[in-house]
């Protein structure tokens, strides 16, 4: 006989016992630890031990059968190993019902006369609630309760395709719907009754929606799709489905059916994450009650929701309409958990492409089973973690939420408790309901806005003509002040080593910026009064240029082409520049609360153009940085982000210089406290930061200025709700009376 075995092919004599009471030989050779490839004259066995390590490689390394037993035709002879038994055909055919009866075995039943029914091969989560199994009830509970809730993430999978079987007559199939996988036959019925709706998505365009119906002629599956526990990443079983086109909305609803039947008697709330359910949830129920094959307790109520990381892709009603931190008693979740699934299912996609359909669907169910099963064993450490987390962020939240509680007024927390209670109850028919917790923060005045207001009160009081037009000219010393800095980064950046291009272009910017400033000087006589003299001695202008981390300063600290008489050194006669006494002994004391009113429009503007510019500076690093793989990509990638970059200096230096300048003019106590220092290291975006799944920035908290407009303690609280911009996204905190 041939025997295959983990130190490779051999051939030895085998003497079967001959008996009369002796047992068949295909049993002796069972009770000796050998699998006969056939069972009436046997000619070639595998061992036990040669089928476990098939089975262990195929999990962890994704090791194909013909991969697997080229290595041991290898092992056999090194020199020759075309000479060793090809046995490949039999490898694959043994090692399907070796599969199978491990998996029996398991499941318990090894020792049983009956058959396994649908999805009872396929081991699930100990720790979802799941009633009989491990939800035992006291007096005063109910499955109604939040925390016997069920959470399901959703998903497609297009990396696991299959190619039209060569002899779909010839397949035999040995548990088809005992695992993971549907059921052929129902499957079928289901898909041939549904509606082929062709959809175009009304939100973002969501790849999922506009090509659901995108076709792959050569193949007989385009991918799986189907559902696992959201809190915990376990795959649920007799929930996954092949999709024949793209990810239609028939094909899913078969998935989340099957998955809503599983062990769940008596629970009445399941949360469902979609990366599309903004569309997909909107005619579910609908479509649920129109098919024969699709069967849903009528008593489960189902709560949509988006994982955050998709969620950034979406309109922004989106936002509190379907991400997880406004559903109530959700807890921490991860509604992507679903990603991370597929990369271990992905390494036997290759091997399982071309396969019996059979063959494929046992292959996936025991790669989910084993996923499942790793999960199982690992699960009390993490949940013991994730457990001391939640424990020691309770302090810290509580602090916080205290914070803002204290600050709110006792009158309209009460009013927010009521309109939220309206609000959640009414989402499952009209999510729109969930924009009471949208964003209604003022944004505080640009410069515009105050010059505009300045204007119509001194048109309004019929003021004298020196007065007339004083904000106007204020606001245009303080464009003067912005285009002088802009100019002075100019110049120190291209440094001595410019070329004559760059020389004429920043001769030219100076004759403009001087011409302005002249023109600026001469009205000044206008607006301050004979106290003041133009041809007094002016001190050089004080720029702080404040460079971004990831910068280079010697960009900024080279010796440039500058003279003391430059444009962008000159001290224009602002009433911050003249300082408080001299405005006084020129009558021209009523200027200073003007230009500090036109100064603090223009901070916000730069902190406004600061946010902005990091936010850019945080997607370069996430897409265009991050995807760029050509060397002239990475080029153009590095030469997009420097530019953004540049504009983080010229607002920060903007700010920095506002911020002097109204120290001058001597502030309130709550400006002082609105407008802070300007420090170099809030104004590092890394990487880390830029990405939202990150590890390690869940308890960090960002620069003062990204909270700026938010007055904790005003009069003008329309919504608890305050938000924190994390480089593309938004970190949001909600106060509801202390529920969350």
């Amino acid at each position: 006989m041939v025997i295959v075995d983990k130190s490779g092919v051999h051939r030895l004599e085998i003497r079967c016992c001959e008996c009369p009471n002796a047992m068949s030989p295909d049993i002796q050779m069972f009770r000796h630890g050998f699998f006969p490839a056939s069972f009436n004259r046997p000619k070639t066995v595998f061992t036990f031990r040669v089928l476990n390590d098939f089975l262990l490689d195929s999990l962890e390394c994704g090791t194909s059968a013909m991969n697997y037993y080229s290595k041991l035709r290898r092992m056999t002879s090194s020199m020759f190993p075309h000479l060793v038994p090809d046995r490949y055909r039999e490898l694959m055919r043994v090692a399907r019902q070796w599969r199978q009866l491990k998996t029996m075995k398991w499941h318990g039943f090894g020792h049983r006369s009956d058959n396994p029914s649908t999805g009872e091969l396929a081991l699930f989560c100990p720790a979802c609630p799941q009633p009989g199994i491990n939800v035992l009830l006291s007096e005063d509970e109910s499955l109604d309760d939040w925390k016997y809730t069920r959470s399901f993430v959703m998903d497609g999978n297009f990396k696991a395709e299959h190619l039209h079987p060569i002899k779909p007559f010839d397949e035999v199939w040995l548990s088809d719907g005992l695992g993971f996988m549907v059921g052929k036959d129902r499957y079928k019925m289901h898909l041939a009754e549904a509606a082929d709706t062709v959809e175009k998505s009304s939100c973002n365009n969501h790849r999922a929606v506009n090509q659901a119906n995108a076709a792959r002629h050569k193949l007989e599956s385009t991918g799986i799709g189907g559902v696992a526990c959201a809190r915990h990443g376990c795959f649920v079983p007799h929930s996954m489905v092949d999709f024949q086109k793209g990810e239609r909305q028939m094909n899913m609803d078969y998935a989340l059916c099957e998955a809503s039947r599983h062990n769940m008697e008596g629970i009445t709330r399941a949360v469902t994450f979609y990366d599309i359910n903004c569309q997909y949830n909107k005619h579910f129920r609908v479509r649920v009650d129109r098919s024969r094959f699709l069967d849903m307790a009528p008593q489960l109520t189902i709560i949509p929701g988006i994982g955050l990381w998709h969620i950034h892709g979406h309109q922004d009603s989106c936002y509190v309409r379907y991400a997880s931190n406004f559903i109530e008693g959700i807890g921490r979740i991860d509604g992507e958990i679903m990603e991370t699934l597929w990369a271990r299912l992905n390494l036997i996609s290759p091997a399982a492409r071309g396969m019996s359909s059979p063959h494929r669907k046992e292959c996936l169910d025991y790669q989910m089973n084993d996923s499942n099963f790793c999960k199982m064993i690992r699960m009390k450490r993490t949940l013991c973690r994730k457990y001391k987390l939640a424990r020691n962020g309770i302090s810290e939240s509580g602090k916080a939420f205290d914070r803002l509680d204290e600050a709110a007024p006792s009158h309209l927390k009460t009013e927010w408790l009521a309109r939220e209670r309206i609000a959640q109850s009414s989402r499952l028919n009209d999510p729109a309901a969930m924009d009471e917790y949208e964003i209604n923060i003022k944004k505080a005045p640009s410069k515009k806005e105050i010059e505009l207001r300045l204007l119509e009160e001194g048109n309004a009081r019929n003021a004298a003509p020196s007065r007339r037009s004083v904000a106007m000219w204020i606001s245009t010393g303080l464009a003067i002040e912005e285009a002088q800095i802009a100019l002075l980064i100019e110049v120190r950046r291209i440094g001595r080593r410019s070329t004559e291009t760059q020389r004429l272009d920043i001769a030219r910017q100076r004759d403009r910026l001087q011409g302005q400033i002249d023109g600026f000087a001469w009205s000044a006589l206008t607006h301050l009064g004979e106290g003041f003299d133009a041809d007094d001695e002016p001190e050089d202008l004080n720029v702080d240029i404040l460079d971004d981390l990831d910068d280079d300063p010697a960009d900024f600290t080279e010796t440039s082409h500058t003279w003391t008489n430059s444009p962008e050194l000159t001290v224009i006669p602002l009433p911050s520049n003249l300082g408080v006494d001299r405005c006084r002994r020129c009558m021209a004391e009523d200027l200073i609360p003007l230009e500090m009113s036109l100064r603090e429009g223009q901070a916000n503007d730069a902190l406004h153009n600061l946010r902005i510019y990091l936010c850019n500076k945080a997607i370069l690093f996430r897409t265009t940085v991050r995807q760029a793989k050509s060397q002239a990509l990475k080029t153009r990638a590095w030469s997009q982000v420097t530019s953004v970059q540049q504009a983080v200096s010229l607002h920060a230096s903007i700010y920095t210089k506002t911020r002097k300048q109204m120290m001058k003019l001597e502030p309130g106590q709550d400006q002082l406290q609105k407008y802070k220092p300007l420090l170099r290291e809030q104004l590092k975006i890394s990487t880390a930061v830029g990405d939202p799944n990150a590890r390690g920035q869940r308890n960090e908290s960002l620069a003062w200025f990204w909270s700026v407009e938010v007055d904790l303690g005003g009069p003008d609280w329309t919504h608890a709700k305050f938000t924190e911009s994390i480089g593309c996204g938004q970190r949001h905190y909600e106060i509801d009376g202390g529920k969350k």
